[in-house]
């Protein structure tokens, strides 16, 4: 399958109003034409309001499969969904949450990178589509997407190709991880993926922390 990034999407942090409180926020992108550089904490061009939950080295890149943009028509009817608009840095197709798995590599353009984890959206999902139930139906489709870190710095542009460099031996999938983040308990075999996870050493440690507790409360 042909795996490719078919935008790439900067934004400045900018003020707007919500619920009468000014809030700032970097999820207003827009495409980028030409060759960009993709740094260790994100691309040029492009800046993140609120660096205690967004950015940094293990969300320098949030991707986003064009195939979900079909199912949004659908769930918003007569809504715009200008590309760009779930806040991604790359609009790409060909790689879906479910074939991802955490800890696989890819070349693009000449950087490389690694998948870190999946989204997890924030209230300002809800002030870009201008509507607070959107984070929740968007973590409940389970088309989050996913970020990536950069193990290689280089330059990105609309176009590229994505290349498969080495899958992660553990093959715990991003959709398999939200799974895991919203499930209300787990069964045995949740533990054992759960288990594997921790494994992946691009798992960030929050989310290492996050599935220990999960596990602890279940064997208690």
């Amino acid at each position: 399958m042909d795996m490719r990034v078919v935008s790439v999407n900067t934004g400045l942090p900018r003020e707007v109003v919500w619920h009468g409180t000014n809030v700032t926020t970097g999820i207003y992108k827009q495409p980028v034409a030409g060759r960009v550089a993709l740094r260790r904490l994100n691309l040029d061009g492009d800046r993140q309001a609120d660096l205690s939950v967004h950015g940094g080295e293990h969300k320098a890149v949030y991707c986003y499969p064009l195939a979900h943009y079909g199912y949004w028509k659908g769930e918003l009817p007569g809504r715009e969904l200008p590309t760009a608009i779930f806040g991604e840095n790359f609009t790409i197709d060909g790689l879906l949450e479910n074939s991802v798995h955490l800890g696989d590599r890819f070349s693009v353009g000449s950087a490389e990178v690694i998948v870190t984890q999946p989204r997890l959206p924030c209230y300002k999902l809800g002030i870009r589509f201008e509507s607070d139930d959107m984070v929740k139906r968007f973590l409940a489709s389970g088309r989050t997407g996913f970020y990536l870190g950069v193990t290689r710095e280089g330059e990105v542009a609309a176009g590229d190709e994505i290349t498969v460099l080495a899958r992660d031996p553990q093959g715990v999938s991003v959709a398999e991880i939200t799974r895991l983040y919203v499930a209300k308990r787990y069964g045995q075999q949740d533990a054992g993926v759960v288990r594997r996870a921790m494994q992946v050493a691009a798992l960030p440690e929050s989310w290492k922390e996050y599935l220990r507790e999960r596990l602890d409360a279940m064997n208690a």
